[in-house]
């Protein structure tokens, strides 16, 4: 069982996709962009992860900013919410295999789950 949270238009994502495909997983590929995942979903790929949400978040996006989300006093709860209604927040790739859950940033952070 293996899963990538993909873009396809992101270097990193698709460098991650064919590392997967290189050490012989076929991973079901979730276009998290065309298919945004629920708040829930959300903090449960996050913490498996071992990140913290805002550690999960991009915060270079003209959203954030307009959001208001680098706003410290904000919660979890909030940040997720905006995530969940904005994917375009999440950062890229989330790799999950039955090792473990990545954040493929950098790429090498695949390395223990392979």
């Amino acid at each position: 069982m293996s899963k990538i949270y993909h873009n396809p238009r992101c270097r990193t994502s698709r460098k991650a996709l064919a590392l997967l495909v290189e050490h012989a997983y076929t991973p079901e590929i979730i276009e998290y962009l065309k298919t945004p995942l629920t708040v829930e979903q959300l903090q449960v790929l996050i913490q498996a992860a071992g990140l913290s949400v805002r550690e999960a978040m991009r915060s270079k996006e003209n959203v954030y900013a307009e959001l208001g989300l680098d706003d410290p006093g904000l919660q979890d709860a909030q940040l997720l919410q905006a995530i969940a209604e904005h994917p375009i927040l999440l950062n890229r790739p989330f790799v999950v295999t039955d090792k473990g859950t990545r954040l493929a940033r950098p790429l090498e952070a695949l390395n223990d789950i392979l």
